[in-house]
Formats: structure tokens, C-alpha cells, sequence
């Protein structure tokens, strides 16, 4: 068979990816496409900016910075403690039993979320949960200064119960990743266990850390399950905000409202993951 005959072979392993490419365009980029178009629609089809007008309205404005300061705290603190953990891990047996658990755990807790995890905490330190009602025996009140877990703070502590695992999971490979060559030679030319971790290691972790808080940061602002649940009333995030906008078309004045406002996710989202992109490309020379 002739080269040029070769070339013109279709390549049967691409058939292998049909599957998800339907999956993807079907479920992901139709939705897409729909949510962000309806935003420069009204409501009888003709074209508006009214809709994407009303992202820098004040109302709309203190909803994303709600949902920037909830997603920035949750991934400052859950990298953090993540990190810490994945450090911890460094000093077990990578085929231990321990490693493995942990492993294990994060990967089922990264995914924990929506309902289940709300009526978790509500059963627990909720008005009449178990530990509140504990506390309130012993002379503490949860709720001295107000019922804060069904109101923007409360949703802090629910979304650190997912944060710190997702961040397990993606940055111990990173450190598991560093070789001990370096700190050999780090020991050799004289420098010591913190010369290491600063010149060395730190530098090397540091597009691999700061990937997996960006990432954080978009699993945080992306949620909406949990929050729906803890919070039955009012829009102070941006996804309950769509969820106002599609029961009520009237939302501001504007309808279909959602669509623009998932046009302002779908611009904060594609930023954080291009910049996630970066990162984990420098990331990637390290890890060969």
C-alpha cells in the first residue's frame, strides 16, 4: 500500500471519542449556547441589551460579589488546609493503608454535595441539631447573634467540607511529583530543610498550588445544590440568582434574565479555567 493511500485511512480510534462528543455537545454546549443567547432576547424574541444591562445593576452586582467573596474564602482556606493534609501524607507509605484511606475518602467527599450534605449540617449544628442543641445545654449558643447557616456565612463551613478534599486530590500528585534528587542536592550544596522548601519546592508547587485554588474557586462559584438547600429564601449568590430569574421572568424588570446572568458566570468561569490552563501547564514540566 502506498504512503498517500495510508494517509487517506480514516482513523478508526477517533470513532472511540463519538460517544463523548455527543455527550459533550448534547449536554454541555447546546445548554450553553441556549442559556447565553436567551440573554439577548426579551420576552416576545427580539433583540435587547437590557439583559446583559442588568448584570451592572446594583442588585446583580452585590450578588456576584457575594458569590466571589464565598468562592474566594472557601478556596483560600480549603487550598490551605488541603495542602497541609497533602504535606502530612507526604510522611506515610504511598501503598499504605492510611494513604490509600485518605485517598479514598477525598475522592468520595469531593463529590458530596447538594442536599445530602445540607440536611447533614442542618441535622448537626442547625437550629435543633444535635451538637447545637448539645452546646446550648452546656451554656452555648450557636445562635446568640442570628441564624447564620441558612444565610450567605453559613454557606462557608458546607463548602469546605468538599473544598479540602477536591484539593487533596489534586495537589498531592503534584507533590508526590517532586523527586528526591533535589533535596539530595539541596543537602549537598549545603542548604538546609527550609532552603528546600523555598528555592526548590516552592517554586516547583507553587503554578500546581495556585491551579488548584483557581479550581477551587470555579467548584465553589459553579455550586448551587447545597446553596438551593440551606437557603430557601432570597438570591444572594448568582446561581439562586438564576434560579429567581427563571421562576419569576420579571426579575428586575428584565425577562429572561438567567440567560445573561449565566453569561456573566460562563465569562468569570472561562477566565479562572484559562488561567487553571496556564498553570497546570507549568505544572506539567515538572511531572514528566
Amino acid at each position: 500500500m502506498t504512503a498517500p493511500a495510508r494517509r487517506r485511512r480514516p482513523n478508526l480510534a477517533v470513532l472511540g471519542l463519538t460517544p463523548f462528543a455527543l455527550y459533550v455537545l448534547l449536554f454541555l454546549a447546546v445548554p450553553t449556547v441556549l442559556a447565553v443567547t436567551t440573554g439577548f432576547f426579551d420576552k416576545k424574541g427580539g433583540f435587547t441589551l437590557d439583559n446583559v444591562s442588568a448584570l451592572f445593576t446594583p442588585q446583580v452586582l452585590s450578588t456576584f460579589l457575594s458569590s466571589f467573596w464565598v468562592s474566594g474564602v472557601t478556596a483560600v482556606v480549603g487550598a490551605v488546609v488541603g495542602a497541609l493534609v497533602c504535606y502530612a501524607l507526604l510522611g506515610t507509605r504511598p501503598e499504605g493503608a492510611l494513604r490509600q484511606s485518605i485517598n479514598s475518602a477525598s475522592s468520595v467527599l469531593a463529590q458530596f454535595g447538594g442536599v445530602m450534605l445540607a440536611f447533614a449540617f442542618i441535622a448537626t449544628i442547625g437550629v435543633q441539631g444535635i451538637i447545637t442543641v448539645t452546646l446550648k445545654n452546656l451554656g452555648v449558643d450557636l445562635y446568640a447573634d442570628g441564624v447564620w447557616l441558612y444565610q450567605v456565612p453559613g454557606l462557608l463551613l458546607p463548602y469546605l467540607y468538599f473544598q479540602v478534599p477536591l484539593m487533596v486530590i489534586t495537589f498531592l500528585p503534584a507533590l508526590e511529583g517532586l523527586k528526591p534528587q533535589w533535596a539530595e542536592a539541596n543537602a549537598t550544596l549545603g542548604g538546609s530543610r527550609l532552603t528546600f522548601w523555598v528555592r526548590v519546592a516552592g517554586p516547583i508547587l507553587a503554578p500546581s498550588f495556585f491551579g488548584s485554588l483557581l479550581l477551587l474557586f470555579a467548584n465553589a462559584f459553579s455550586s448551587y445544590a447545597t446553596a438551593a438547600a440551606l437557603i430557601s429564601q432570597g438570591s444572594q449568590i448568582v446561581p439562586l440568582q438564576i434560579r429567581s430569574a427563571l421562576i419569576s421572568e420579571t426579575v428586575l424588570g428584565r425577562s429572561n434574565l438567567a440567560g445573561a446572568l449565566a453569561l456573566g458566570m460562563i465569562v468569570v468561569m472561562v477566565v479562572v479555567m484559562f488561567g487553571y490552563s496556564l498553570l497546570q501547564s507549568k505544572t506539567a514540566r515538572w511531572q514528566r
